[in-house]
């Protein structure tokens, strides 16, 4: 490691990696510090029972050629090693509600999408066409979503005023149709009074055009990154934990990592929650007025998500995901649960091997959860960097837990229990809005 960089990113999340590599391929000496084991941040993979394990990234979309993900996965030259298996065409996320034994697919492709839903919904393909092209036509005021050029956002005011719930509403008065449109609403913990339709339409706008998952786990989109910036010049470091930022005359000049070296640097870039930049730099060399606006950032709703090893050729893959609600007029508001309605929606999503076969090896199965839950044990930790003990109370608030979601997941598999070799927990940590 060395004194002096151009550049020096602290996080290896996939933002921090990605701007390494363009930088990196400009020409400028680039430094990527991270304080974990692993490199990648959400793009992060775990291993249990020797069955690998995503952490954040269970599939993905606009990967066609000319689609917005294949261009930013094109210019750092990561594409040609990437693994990945394209789902199911005609449902990639299907829309399930108790009481109803109609499975309602989100299909990749726009005609297809639009064909898909009215086989369910005849007398309201009007209405999904509209919705169709609301979103694409919001998608094309983002150049930057795109790569094009342009003013981003251009003059359109009502771009971040309009809510997804009260646009999908508009076009529609079939209760279970809104209930669909907006049925993979946990992606971006969807609010019904504070997510825009923007948010809605760059989120799922992608998906429709092309959805795929990674074979072997997320994580080799890390790998590709890393050797990428290194074949450039770039340098990456874990086990790197920026613990001080010191600024002089409102320029930043280094940061101190844990182990007391300093790295000073022309540019910086944080990759990590911007409460605690702000943080670690000092809150005297910012206005008091964008302090204030980072400080009152909300933090959103988190998840609690349970990791199932599957006993071999027990139970078939799933070449699509499942979200599921108890009450499809609740879609917008399954986070305002209670403790005896828990949980009243959930994700489930399988991971997929090179070499797939008809049988699958793991099940993962996400649903809201509250940080107030998990509060008691703030201050422990269970990262590389730093761990603490929660002690027994915490492990059995993990089994409560998972006990109450796989009755839950019974409910639409019902032999899941016998196919389970093992399962593993994970809680809530808060969430930001950045």
């Amino acid at each position: 490691m060395k004194e002096k960089y151009d550049v020096v990113i602290i996080g290896s999340g996939m933002g921090g990696l990605v701007a390494a590599n363009i930088m990196a391929r400009e020409g400028l000496s680039v430094c990527v510090l991270e304080k974990n084991n692993q490199f990648g941040g959400n793009l992060q993979t775990f291993v249990r029972d020797r069955t690998i394990f995503d952490t954040g990234v269970h599939y993905i979309g606009g990967l066609a050629p000319g689609q917005n993900l294949y261009r930013y996965f094109d210019y750092p030259g990561i594409l040609e090693g990437l693994h990945l298996k394209k789902m199911n065409r005609d449902g990639f996320d299907i829309i399930t509600f108790d009481n109803d034994e109609v499975a309602y697919p989100h299909a990749q492709g726009y005609d297809n999408f639009i064909d898909q839903l009215a086989k369910q919904f005849p007398q309201e393909r009007k209405a999904i066409e509209s919705y169709c092209k609301k979103l694409r036509e919001i998608c094309h005021k983002f150049p930057l979503y795109n790569l094009e050029e342009g003013k981003p956002y251009g003059n359109d005011p009502e771009l971040f005023q309009q809510s997804a719930k009260d646009y999908i509403d508009s076009i529609t008065q079939n209760e279970k149709l809104r209930a669909v449109l907006a049925g993979s609403n946990l992606l971006y913990a969807g609010d019904p009074d504070k997510t825009p339709l923007y948010v809605h339409a760059l989120s799922i706008n992608s998906y429709i055009e092309s959805a795929y998952r990674c074979a072997d786990g997320g994580s080799q989109i890390t790998k590709l990154l890393v050797r990428r910036l290194k074949e450039n010049g770039g340098e990456v470091y874990k086990h790197s934990e920026v613990t001080h930022m010191t600024c002089v005359d409102r320029k930043l000049e280094s940061v101190t990592i844990k182990d007391g070296r300093k790295v000073t640097g022309d540019i910086f870039i944080s990759n990590i929650e911007p409460k605690h930049t702000l943080r670690m730099i000092g809150e005297e060399h910012f206005r008091k007025s964008y302090n204030r606006r980072i400080q009152d950032m909300e933090s959103i709703i988190s998840a609690f998500s349970i990791h199932i090893v599957l006993k071999p050729k027990t139970f078939k893959y799933l070449n699509k995901n499942y979200y599921h609600f108890k009450d499809y007029r609740k879609v917008w508001d399954a986070h305002k649960y209670t403790e005896e309605t828990w949980p009243e929606t959930y994700m489930v999503s399988m991971g997929v091997r090179k070499n797939q076969d008809e049988w699958g090896e793991q099940l993962t199965a996400i649903t809201y959860m509250r940080y107030e839950e998990v509060k008691e044990w703030e201050n422990t930790f269970n990262t590389v960097a730093q761990t603490s003990d929660r002690g027994k109370s915490y492990e059995e608030f993990k089994s409560y837990k998972t006990e109450l979601f796989l009755r839950e997941l019974e409910k639409k598999f019902p032999n899941i229990r016998e196919c389970i070799q093992s399962v593993y927990a994970s809680t809530p940590y808060p969430i930001g809005i950045i």
